[in-house]
């Protein structure tokens, strides 16, 4: 079996083109979520901003401007200049304060004006909140008064985390679930296609052997997935990861295992390569998108909700998502543990009574 082992290593390493994506398309979607949501990274973007007042309201309002992480932000005199930059979609709004804002006259303007492009909602959301709530403070300063109403959060997290951290853990499931079902499932009919598993009846290798070699072989190209995934994650991005790790580890193992049998499960079922690879992205397409790799499924309406948590994927990644963000044990929730269980349990057996290395 460690020769055959070897083998299947050699094998995987010579299919360039193959290894090459199983490494490289999660990684690409590590880069770009690490450049949008990334620490460093300007959740809205460039803010253009035009200051035409000489007041000291307008001058404290232009240093938190530049002061604020939520956006960077770039003076400019010319008008005309910032609307043709908006316009080609190299700033994502315009802060225009009016000459005499907040000088000590009864006719200076009051307002101060944004132009924003109505694409960048999400953007014009944060620019906007964040000059509203800073007039806001202005106003009572003035009026010398406190807010009687207000807010008081808690955070039910043991630590802070970005939206790239629990990303970053959904992109290291994506990448186990899709290396596994698509290649045990294609890698299998292939070899009964060609009639290599059928030739192995008759040596005396044992069939259980050959199957625990392609298991463990591709085992350890999971193992390089996860430690680019997550390498790039938190020493390019500065993911918020910094606990966990083993945990984290342990469950993509487990999780590799479960979606390998995912895969031998597909090989059964399908009797072509292209039938496989059709049945493969038919299940591991719509998991990426349901089963929270990218959002939190409870945002999904409540009767969707009550049947993707149950999707193999998604109990996965809130234990490796409990464990790597919020410090939590696997074994707070322990449902999250008895449905990975029974996914392992009944593919196991489904597998095992069906799988066969012949048609006949």
């Amino acid at each position: 079996m460690i020769k055959l082992f070897f083998a299947n290593v050699k094998m995987l390493m010579r299919n360039k083109q193959q290894l090459f994506w199983s490494l490289m398309f999660p990684l690409i979607f590590t880069v770009i979520f690490g450049f949008f949501f990334g620490q460093g990274s300007s959740m809205a973007g460039t803010v253009v901003l035009i200051n035409r007042s000489d007041s000291q309201v307008a001058t404290t309002i232009q240093t938190a401007l530049n002061k604020t992480d939520l956006f960077k932000v770039r003076q400019l005199d010319s008008e005309s200049d910032a609307r043709t930059l908006l316009k080609k979609n190299q700033v994502t709004a315009i802060v225009i304060i009016p000459e005499k804002f907040g000088a000590q006259d009864p006719t200076a303007p009051t307002q101060i004006k944004i132009v924003a492009d109505p694409g960048n909602l999400q953007s014009n959301s944060v620019i906007g909140g964040f000059i509203n709530q800073y007039l806001t403070n202005i106003n009572f300063q003035i009026q010398n008064a406190k807010p009687i109403y207000g807010i008081e959060t808690e955070n039910t997290a043991a630590g802070s985390f970005s939206y790239f951290g629990f990303v970053l853990i959904g992109l290291v499931g994506m990448a186990l679930m899709n290396s596994n079902i698509q290649g045990i499932s294609i890698s299998m009919s292939k070899y009964r296609e060609d009639q290599i598993l059928k030739r192995l009846t008759t040596t005396p290798l044992a069939p259980w052997k050959f199957i625990l070699a392609e298991i463990f072989s591709r085992l350890l190209v999971n193992v390089v997935q996860i430690a680019l995934i997550l390498a790039v994650g938190i020493y390019g991005f500065h993911a918020e990861i910094n606990h966990g790790l083993p945990t984290i580890a342990g469950l993509s193992l487990v999780g590799a295992i479960l979606f390998q049998l995912i895969g031998f499960s597909v090989a059964t079922i399908t009797k072509t390569t292209a039938a496989a690879e059709g049945m493969s992205t038919a299940i591991a397409i719509p998991m990426m998108f349901l089963a929270g790799v990218f959002f939190p499924i409870d945002q999904l309406p409540k009767w969707l909700f009550s049947i993707i948590q149950y999707l193999p994927l998604a109990p996965l990644l809130r234990l490796m998502r409990g464990a790597a963000l919020e410090s939590t044990s696997i074994f707070e929730n322990p449902i999250n543990i008895a449905i990975v269980a029974g996914w392992v349990v009944v593919l196991l057996i489904f597998a095992s009574m069906k799988f066969r290395l012949t048609e006949e």
